[in-house]
C-alpha cells in the first residue's frame, strides 16, 4: 500500500518510555486475540462518532449508506484489514490519537458531546487499544479519510519501533482501513475459521453489521436489551441454547435493569445442578457496550451467584486498560449487592405467586438458595420467608411450617430416605412428617438455621428413639426374684457382656412395633463435627465410630432370648450368636456395617441356618 505514497513524513511515537511495544506484547494484554476486538470496537467507536455527528446536525450520511465493519483476510500477503465507515480521521488526528498515545480520541469526544442518550456510547480508545495490533504483525497500516469536506486521505505506517510513517492515503470513501501484516509466527490467525470464531466471540452483539470476507457475523440479537413484556419463554431458551449449545435447558431465569447505582443490563439463568456447586464453572458473560469483556469476573458476582449463567452488559464497568480485569471500585460493591438483592426479589416474588411452579425449581436452584443465605446475611433475611423442604411424603413445607409450638422445637430429618427407611417408616406410623435433607450441604445449611433460630433444633431420624415409638407403660420397672433386676436391666447387662466395643453403649426402650429387635443411634452432635470433619479433609467419613445400641424390649425375638437366658445357665453360644445378630441386623437397617465386620455377619448367619436346618431335620 505504501508504494504509491509521496513524500511520505517520518518522526517518533510520543511516549512516556523508550518503546511502548514490548510492554503491550508481554503484559498489557493477557492473549493474543484481544487485537481482533481491540480494533472492531475501534471501527464502532469512530461509527458512533459519525452517529453523533448525523444526530446533531453536523454531517449528513449518504442516501442507502448502512453502517457496517467490514474484516477481510489476504493469506497471499499475509494481512488483516479492518474497515469501517465511521468518521474517520485527518492527518492530525492520527498525530494526536494515534501518535501522541497519551490522549484519547474517546475522552475528548465524549466531552463535546457528553449530554446525548446512551444510543451514542462510545466504547473504543482509539489509541492504546488499538496498539494491540502489534503483537501478532511486523507492520501495520491505517488508511483513512475524515467525514469533514475537502479532506484528503491519510496513510500512516509503523513496523512495531518508535518510528512511523505519515502520507497521502488512496482511501476515497469516508471511514478508515487498519491493515495488519502478520508475523509468521502468528499465521494461525490467517486461518478464516478461527478469525471467526473470535469474532463470535467478542463481536457477536455488536449494534452494527460486522462481515468476514463478505459473511455476517453478529446476526443474534441482544437479547437483554429487549423489554421483558415482549419476550416469550422461549426466546429465553433460544437465547440460552445460542450461548451454551451443549448444556442442558435452564430452569429458571431473571432479566435484570439497573439504573442505579451504575447502569446495567442483562439476564441470568438457574442452570440445573443437581446439588452441584463449583466455582470453577462461573460462565456469566461480561460485556461492556454490547462488546464481549471475560466470563471470570468474580469481583462483580457473589460466590454464591457464580454458577449462574447468562449475560450482564454494564457500560459503567470500571475495567483497567486491557478490559480484562475488573478494577476495585465501590460501585461495583452496591452493584453486586443490587443484583443479589433482584435475584432474592425474583425468587421470593415467584414463591408467593406460583408457588407450585417454585416448588418444581427447588432440588435445581436450592443449591444456591442455601450457600447464599450461608454466605450473606442480607440474603439470608430476604429468602427466610421463600425457603422450602421437602418432607418425606413428597410435599414442601416453609421453614416457618416446620416450627411446632413446644419451646423446644425440634425437627427431624433423613439424609438418605432409602437407607434410612427402617427409621422413616417407624415416623410415618407415627403420624410424624420429617424432612429430606439429601444435600451435601445440608449439615452446614442447618446449624445455620439452629443459630439464627435458636429455638429451633435438627435432628436426624437415627440420633435418637421418637417419643412417640416407645410404650410408656413397658415392664422395665419390674424386678424379677430370681435376679433381684429388671427386664432392662438383665437385657442391657447381657448385651454389654458379649458386644464390648469401645464407644458402644446399650439401652431398653419399649417399642410400640415389635418388628424391630434393635436400632442404632448416633449422637447428632458428633455425628455432625465427623461429617463436617470428612469433609474438610477431602475424604470419605469413617466408619460407624460411637453409637448407642436400642434393644426392644417388646421384640419377640428380645422375649424368646429372655426365655432362654432363664432357661440356660451359663448362657451357651447360640444365644451369643443371636446377640450377634441382632447387633448386625440394627447395623444393617442403618447402613454402617464396618468392612471388617461383614465376613463375621456373614460366617453367623452360615453357622445359624446350618444349626436351623440340623434342628429341623434332627440331624
Amino acid at each position: 500500500m505504501s508504494n504509491n505514497v509521496k513524500e511520505m513524513e517520518k518522526g517518533s511515537i510520543s511516549v512516556q518510555m523508550e518503546n511502548i511495544f514490548p510492554l503491550i506484547k508481554k503484559w498489557l494484554y493477557s492473549e493474543k486475540d484481544i487485537f481482533v476486538r481491540e480494533l472492531v470496537t475501534n471501527g464502532l467507536d469512530a461509527i458512533n462518532k459519525f452517529r453523533h455527528l448525523v444526530l446533531c446536525g453536523e454531517a449528513k450520511v449518504n442516501e442507502g449508506e448502512e453502517y457496517a465493519i467490514n474484516v477481510k483476510i489476504d493469506r497471499d500477503n499475509k494481512q488483516i484489514t479492518f474497515s469501517d465507515n465511521g468518521i474517520g480521521m485527518t492527518a492530525e488526528e492520527v498525530k494526536k490519537y494515534i501518535n501522541e498515545i497519551a490522549f484519547s480520541g474517546a475522552s475528548d469526544f465524549l466531552g463535546k458531546y457528553k449530554n446525548n442518550d446512551e444510543q451514542s456510547q462510545i466504547i473504543g480508545h482509539f489509541g492504546l487499544g488499538f496498539y494491540s495490533s502489534f503483537m501478532v504483525s511486523s507492520k501495520v497500516e491505517i488508511n483513512t479519510l475524515s467525514w469533514q469536506e475537502n479532506s484528503s486521505p491519510v496513510l500512516w505506517s509503523c513496523d512495531g519501533s518508535p518510528d512511523y510513517e505519515l502520507g497521502e492515503g488512496m482511501r476515497t470513501e469516508r471511514g478508515t482501513d487498519v491493515v495488519l501484516t502478520v508475523l509468521d509466527e502468528e499465521k494461525d490467525f490467517l486461518d478464516e475459521f478461527r478469525l471467526s470464531h473470535i469474532l463470535e466471540t467478542y463481536c457477536s452483539f455488536m449494534p452494527v453489521p460486522i462481515f468476514l470476507n463478505g459473511k455476517r457475523i453478529n446476526e443474534k440479537k441482544p437479547l437483554w436489551l429487549e423489554r421483558p413484556a415482549d419476550l416469550k419463554d422461549q426466546d429465553y431458551i433460544d437465547f440460552y441454547r445460542y450461548l451454551y449449545p451443549y448444556e442442558e435447558d435452564p430452569i429458571f431465569w431473571i432479566h435484570l435493569n439497573v439504573e442505579f447505582p451504575v447502569r446495567a443490563k442483562g439476564v441470568l439463568y438457574f442452570p440445573k445442578l443437581r446439588h452441584e456447586l463449583d466455582p470453577a464453572k462461573g460462565k456469566i458473560k461480561f460485556y461492556y457496550n454490547q462488546v464481549y469483556v471475560s466470563d471470570n469476573l468474580k469481583d462483580l458476582i457473589p460466590n454464591f451467584l457464580i454458577n449462574l449463567r447468562g449475560v450482564i452488559d454494564c457500560p459503567d464497568m470500571p475495567l483497567n486498560v486491557s478490559r480484562s480485569y475488573l478494577q476495585q471500585d465501590s460501585t461495583m460493591t452496591k452493584l453486586s449487592s443490587h443484583i443479589t438483592r433482584k435475584v432474592a426479589d425474583e425468587l421470593t416474588g415467584l414463591f408467593k405467586s406460583e408457588r407450585e411452579k417454585y416448588e418444581k425449581f427447588w432440588d435445581d436452584i436450592s443449591p444456591f438458595i442455601k450457600v447464599g443465605m450461608m454466605e450473606n446475611d442480607k440474603f439470608f433475611d430476604a429468602m427466610k420467608d421463600a425457603l422450602i423442604f421437602k418432607t418425606s411424603s413428597g410435599k414442601y413445607i416453609t421453614l416457618e411450617e416446620c416450627k411446632k409450638p413446644e419451646k423446644d422445637c425440634k425437627i427431624y430429618y433423613a439424609t438418605d430416605a432409602e437407607d434410612q427407611s427402617s427409621y422413616v417408616q417407624m415416623f410415618k406410623e407415627q403420624g410424624s412428617e420429617i424432612l429430606i435433607l439429601d444435600s451435601w450441604l445440608d449439615t452446614h445449611f442447618i446449624q445455620v438455621l439452629e443459630m439464627k433460630n435458636p429455638e429451633m433444633k435438627f435432628a436426624r431420624v437415627d440420633s435418637e428413639v421418637l417419643d412417640g415409638a416407645v410404650d410408656k407403660d413397658g415392664e422395665s420397672g419390674i424386678v424379677d426374684p430370681a435376679t433381684n433386676k429388671t427386664f432392662s436391666e438383665t437385657m442391657t447387662g447381657y448385651f454389654k457382656e458379649i458386644i464390648d466395643i469401645p464407644g458402644v453403649e446399650i439401652k431398653l426402650e419399649f417399642f410400640k412395633s415389635s418388628d424391630m429387635p434393635a436400632m442404632i443411634i448416633l449422637n447428632e452432635n458428633m455425628r455432625r463435627l465427623q461429617e463436617m470433619t470428612s469433609m474438610m479433609q477431602r475424604k470419605a467419613p469413617e466408619a460407624l465410630s460411637a453409637h448407642t445400641v436400642v434393644i426392644n424390649g417388646n421384640s419377640s425375638v428380645i422375649r424368646n432370648l429372655k426365655k432362654m437366658m432363664d432357661m440356660l445357665q451359663p448362657p451357651n453360644e447360640d444365644m451369643k450368636l443371636i446377640v450377634w445378630q441382632i447387633y448386625d441386623l440394627a447395623l444393617l437397617a442403618q447402613k454402617s456395617m464396618p468392612a471388617l465386620r461383614l465376613q463375621t455377619y456373614v460366617d453367623n448367619s452360615r453357622i445359624m441356618l446350618e444349626k436351623f436346618a440340623a434342628a429341623k431335620t434332627g440331624a
